[in-house]
């Protein structure tokens, strides 16, 4: 996700119900932290954000979420974060 002066995926991220101005900044630091993953899913053409997809590295749990019309996209995306989890995640928290 970005909110920086060349794209804001705050507005998208409003329609989603997430008004937190720090939503991305928060998101990027758990990123880094290893604490938590979200990606944004985005159309290919535009760079518009669809839907938000996060993993909670602790527990595995997914969590989509899409703004309206646009489930496929979410659902896809959880598709591939699924894999990401069973090859990143779920393997360190078994060793």
């Amino acid at each position: 996700m970005r909110a920086d002066s060349r794209i804001d995926d705050r507005p998208a991220l409003a329609d989603l119900g997430v008004t937190d101005p720090d939503h991305v900044a928060r998101s990027a630091k758990a990123w880094s932290a290893d604490t938590g993953y979200s990606w944004a899913v985005c159309d290919v053409t535009t760079g518009e954000l669809l839907a938000e997809v996060t993993l909670d590295p602790a527990t595995g749990q997914i969590v989509d979420r899409a703004r309206d019309g646009h489930l496929d996209a979410a659902t896809a995306a959880v598709d591939s974060v699924r894999r990401f989890a069973a090859v990143v995640v779920v393997p360190e928290r078994d060793s």
